[in-house]
């Protein structure tokens, strides 16, 4: 489990195919107190700890893992949002959140709004009914609230984020191409409501 609140940006050192893709991530995280075996949420995908060093660790990504997450993402010097996993006692300061991406969303627009960054993100309508204004959505890891939802003719919807400059200095947000694409993971909460849902209507 994890609380979206990114704790340091690793870069992506080396990109290489094996049986999976393996990564090696350059990070500032104190290594030696990181074991084989622990999860790591890279831009919202939570990946295992395979090998490590003094201020990097590598991880392997199954084809299933790079289908579902946004493209592009796990190229060669690449910037991801990376937090360790919840600890007991841990100060829950996001949302839960488990680390398992549910759809790809795209920038649709990027707009100044006094000192902070007005962010419009589309999404597939397969997740339109799990966002709702005020909840929570996990982008690239980052755990924010939404502020508006527009739903969209062809089922998908539109949903407005607010960027603070704390948020976008502390996160790969400070970078937003036209059409980026983001690893989105709904609140946990909706997910399971969504399937609660689908049940009772496959019942009737």
């Amino acid at each position: 489990m994890f609380t979206g609140i990114i704790t340091d940006i690793g870069t992506i050192r080396t990109h290489e195919q094996r049986g999976d893709l393996r990564l090696v991530i350059g990070c500032a995280y104190a290594m030696d107190g990181v074991a084989i075996g622990a999860s790591i949420a890279c831009s919202g995908a939570c990946l295992t700890v395979v090998e490590k060093g003094a201020d990097w660790f590598a991880v392997d990504l199954s084809a299933e893992t790079i289908a579902r997450t946004a493209p592009g993402l796990w190229a060669e010097g690449g910037r991801l949002n990376l937090e360790r996993a919840l600890k007991v006692g841990d100060e829950l300061g996001g949302h839960i959140v488990t680390g398992h991406v549910d759809g790809i969303g795209h920038l649709v627009s990027a707009v100044s709004e006094g000192d902070s960054t007005r962010l419009t993100i589309g999404a597939p309508a397969d997740l339109a009914a799990a966002l709702a204004a005020k909840g929570s959505i996990t982008l690239d890891g980052i755990s924010l609230t939404v502020n508006s939802v527009d739903d969209q003719a062809d089922g998908s919807v539109h949903f407005g984020l607010n960027i603070i400059p704390h948020t976008a200095a502390a996160t790969t947000l400070d970078a937003l191409p036209d059409g980026r694409a983001f690893n989105l993971e709904i609140d946990v909460l909706a997910r399971y409501l969504d399937r609660m849902q689908s049940l009772r209507n496959r019942s009737m």
